[in-house]
């Protein structure tokens, strides 16, 4: 099922990290709910894939603390609390009108069902989902730069 699908998610949107040290809010419905299958995001992320969703800009504040950030690649950076270690964030230069947040940090999670997979050329072997998704390769991404 589609965002355009979708009802309107109630807002704020809100989220924060597993310790609760940072905590951030958006007002604005969520955008394009996605699995990155790329080998970044499983380092990252510490899993097979890692689970994001965008948000406008300048809709979203940090409302207690703000994570740590560092540069993933030449074209990105992401976000993650200090204390506990969560993943939260994720940017793109080119892209400053959005940031994403994980989707496991959402107070909700279930208000971002996953709309595609990207970074299937990194796909582990063994991982099975059937879910009709369309798969996508990182170099087809709006945002890709050769050799991130």
């Amino acid at each position: 099922m589609s965002l355009a699908e979708r009802l309107p998610v109630a807002l704020p949107v809100t989220g924060g990290c597993q310790c609760g040290a940072v905590r951030y809010e958006a007002r604005a419905q969520p955008i394009s709910p996605s699995l990155c299958h790329c080998r970044m995001c499983q380092k990252a992320y510490g899993n097979v894939f890692g689970a994001l969703v965008w948000f406008p800009t300048e809709s979203f504040r940090f409302t207690a603390g703000a994570p740590k950030e560092y540069r993933s690649s030449k074209i990105a950076v992401r976000g993650f609390c200090v204390n506990c270690g969560t993943p939260l964030t994720f940017a793109y230069d080119a892209r400053p009108e959005q940031i994403a947040v994980t989707i496991g940090s959402l107070d909700r999670p279930e208000i971002a069902p996953p709309e595609v997979h990207w970074g299937v050329e990194s796909w582990v072997s063994w991982l099975r989902m059937n879910d009709g998704l369309p798969r996508r390769r990182t170099e087809e991404a709006p945002d890709f730069v050769d050799g991130l």
